[in-house]
């Protein structure tokens, strides 16, 4: 069955405060306590129990503003594997401050809340959290981003110390840990109005795993890490665009608790370009061409990733026409079809003439009429009516 949104438990928005989460958990809290549901059916108390657990698994989240703040950008897959979940093994989580606020000073003698081993909690070893992730921004140019290309990166990383091979121990010897007696996890007492309230959190010494070095590692002190530079090869495909993401998993960082490593992700960042700029497939560019082309059409040289292509320009093209160069794009990452080459016409005006080409330039322009300046005619046409309908 799939989670229910921790905000619709508690019965909140996304914008309420600390103040208006803790206090819609006391509610809820309250509602599904134990102690309401004594002379219950079963059934009724193990529907209580799940909503329970839910309650407090959502208000663990939701309380902690790093937690939710990863809740609201990721929602349940930002904790999917994580500890503390799916067994009413609250670790971490303290019950004695939480049910103290809700019940204040009036006691209800719930000694057997101890651990919720009525919640079906149980002593197994908690989760053990594995390595950072790393990010490595990768730049190449347009050209490669379309081609694809292979790359070599060197990157910096805490990896296995190749001494003890990430035990942290001599000789790989390992012993169970005394602190937790292999269970990974250790159980602290708080006497509170309730009776004694139990908690479970990671053993401090052994980080979960259950066992300790029988004697510390010289060479990284027992942590099973070391700092090393990797180098590695990098596939970049063709189409790729910039920002997008290759994951290489168990790449990252190795984690000092005997956890599987965090992943690496290259992150691809393309070069801007002299004359193209990219949008998806498609490149876009400014062709510039002369006054007499634009007149009386003619041919134009262009740039592609391919090399040179000639392109028609209509007779009487105006700046900031388009014209389309199909399949001369950037291939679809997809693997399927590829994008155009979208050019924009710019007419460029002569300067610095001469008297000579003044010259001639106004006898051409003598010889045109309405017929020949359409914009213009329409454009005039508005303005006389513009001005006749201010006097009137």
């Amino acid at each position: 069955m799939a989670k229910r949104d921790y905000y619709e438990v508690l019965g909140v928005d996304k914008s309420a405060s600390e103040g208006d989460i803790k206090k819609a958990y006391r509610k809820a809290a309250m509602k599904y306590h134990p102690d309401k549901f004594a002379n219950a059916s079963d059934a009724e108390k193990k529907d209580a129990e799940e909503k329970f657990k839910e309650i407090n698994e959502a208000y663990q989240i939701l309380s902690d503003p790093q937690k939710k703040q990863q809740y609201d950008q990721f929602g349940h897959a930002a904790f999917e594997g994580g500890a503390g979940f799916g067994g009413g093994n609250f670790n971490n989580f303290d019950f004695g401050d939480i049910f103290g606020d809700i019940f204040g000073g009036g006691g209800s003698g719930f000694g057997g809340f101890e651990g919720f081993s009525g919640f079906g909690g149980s002593s197994r070893r908690s989760y053990v959290e594995p390595g950072h992730d790393l990010r490595y921004n990768l730049e190449i140019t347009l050209e490669e981003a379309a081609k694809g290309v292979e790359k070599t990166i060197k990157y910096k990383r805490t990896g296995q110390c190749e001494h003890c091979h990430g035990t942290g121990g001599e000789d790989s010897k390992m012993k169970t840990c005394p602190t937790c007696n292999g269970q990974g996890t250790v159980r602290t007492q708080q006497r509170t109005i309730l009776g004694m309230m139990q908690s479970e959190t990671v053993c401090p010494d052994c980080h979960g795993k259950g066992e300790v070095p029988e004697k510390k590692c010289k060479h990284c002190h027992g942590t099973g890490t070391a700092k090393e530079t990797v180098e590695k090869k990098v596939n970049v495909p063709a189409g790729i665009d910039d920002g997008q993401k290759l994951k290489y998993a168990g790449l990252g960082e190795a984690s000092q608790n005997g956890g599987p490593n965090g992943d690496l992700y290259v992150v691809i960042r393309i070069k801007s370009h002299d004359i193209f700029v990219r949008d998806r497939e498609n490149l876009y560019c400014e062709v510039p061409i002369s006054y007499s082309t634009a007149v009386l059409g003619g041919e134009v040289e262009i740039p592609t990733l391919n090399g040179k292509k000639t392109i028609k320009v209509p007779e009487g093209t105006e700046s900031g026409r388009l014209l389309k160069v199909k399949g001369e794009g950037i291939k679809s990452l997809r693997g399927y079809g590829q994008g155009d080459i979208i050019v924009k016409i710019t007419i460029e005006t002569p300067k610095k003439l001469n008297d000579k080409q003044k010259e001639l330039l106004q006898k051409f322009e003598e010889s045109l009429n309405e017929k020949n300046y359409e914009q213009k005619s329409s454009f005039m046409k508005k303005v006389k009516k513009f001005f006749k309908d201010i006097i009137e």
